[in-house]
């Protein structure tokens, strides 16, 4: 998931009564699912020149030979090859996402050669505890239903010490010109609001940049 969907709510709802909906529809786990079904097939398509920021991302990521990194919200898995190439062949690297339609997506591009494909909920991750090294999730915290305890989730199955990596293709205002909004006080993915939020849920923010071209922010895993 590396795109925001309330671009599609914002342009169908009009009117006082519904500008609270698309917030709360982009969180809610049957309307993800079928946002994310629904366009599935042409998804890479529509997002083309996104891979070299995809690959940059996971290049500041600090992962190294041999690591166990999850893809949370994986979607079509474009950052698995990525993750592979950083891990290498001794590392493992599994793709996770909520909507099947999505990863059959990944299937068909064959990015099942790079990792392990799973349907999963990133609030019950079928992992145990602090299995992985690192959990990269671009696009995902937006569709957190829970956010504070869906990110506990995350820190449950890394090891401490273990890595975190927010990421999208564009930062927060470049995509909210898309979308044809406002940036707002309350919006999460803000450094004031983020860093509490992480920190509140097992996560130290390390660094954090909101740029045109991009948004990452990457955080280490608490004792």
């Amino acid at each position: 998931m590396s795109e925001d969907r309330t671009q599609d709510h914002t342009q169908d709802q009009s009117g006082d009564k519904t500008r609270g909906r698309p917030q709360d529809q982009t969180r809610d786990r049957g309307h993800v699912q079928e946002f994310f079904a629904a366009r599935a097939a042409g998804w890479d398509r529509k997002f083309p020149g996104d891979g070299p920021a995809f690959a940059t991302a996971v290049g500041e990521f600090g992962l190294r030979p041999g690591d166990r990194v999850l893809d949370a919200g994986c979607g079509t898995g474009r950052a698995l090859t990525a993750l592979r190439a950083a891990v290498g062949p001794s590392g493992t690297v599994l793709g996770a996402d909520v909507t099947p339609q999505m990863l059959a997506a990944a299937l068909e591009a064959g990015r099942d050669a790079e990792g392990a494909l799973l349907v999963a909920d990133v609030a019950r991750l079928p992992l145990r505890d602090g299995a992985l090294d690192a959990v990269f999730a671009a696009g995902l915290i937006a569709h957190l239903p829970d956010p504070g305890a869906n990110l506990r989730e995350l820190a449950r199955v890394v090891r401490p010490g273990g890595r975190l990596a927010l990421f999208h293709p564009i930062g927060r205002a470049a995509l909210a010109a898309r979308h044809g909004r406002e940036l707002t006080p309350d919006d999460m993915r803000a450094k004031p609001n983020l860093g509490p939020l992480l920190a509140g849920s097992g996560w130290q923010m390390t660094s954090y940049a909101d740029e045109d071209t991009r948004f990452l922010a990457l955080a280490v895993r608490t004792p």
